[in-house]
């Protein structure tokens, strides 16, 4: 069982990702981010094997700072939710150590509740609870 506090966690993180109110999503990220919080992104085959067409090694997308990680969820919002398709939930298996929390989060159709994408989490948390770094693996 894990404590209230990461399980608000979670669920302010999930959340997030889903707000279609840009002025509560910049605030949310900046509640659960630190300053230089980070973002890294395992990303799609698909990507991986573009830029390594283009001759670049990429292994990870990262966003730094709020301005770029608001750029991060704001466009993922617009490209997996904003057209009331998809939600984001978080999965009831979030696991805290000391100061890394992870847990899983799938994406699901509104339409008939299929679970249509999927991913791992880990976050690095601050003494204050706030996301130092986020390491994101999305599953096809």
């Amino acid at each position: 069982m894990i404590d209230s506090s990461t399980r608000d966690l979670v669920a302010r993180y999930v959340g997030v990702w889903g707000e279609p109110d840009a002025e509560r999503r910049r605030r949310t990220i900046e509640e659960l981010w630190t300053e230089n919080g980070t973002h890294l992104l395992h990303p799609p085959e698909e990507i991986r094997a573009a830029a390594g067409g283009l001759g670049f090694a990429a292994t990870t997308l990262t966003a730094t700072g709020y301005d770029e990680l608001e750029a991060r969820v704001a466009r993922s919002y617009e490209e997996f939710v904003a057209d009331g398709k998809y939600i984001f939930r978080p999965r009831d298996n979030a696991v805290r150590l000391d100061d890394l929390v992870r847990f899983s989060w799938e994406m699901v159709s509104t339409a008939d509740g299929e679970v249509v994408g999927e991913g791992l989490e880990i976050l690095l948390i601050d003494s204050d609870r706030r996301i130092r770094t986020d390491y994101q693996f999305p599953n096809p």
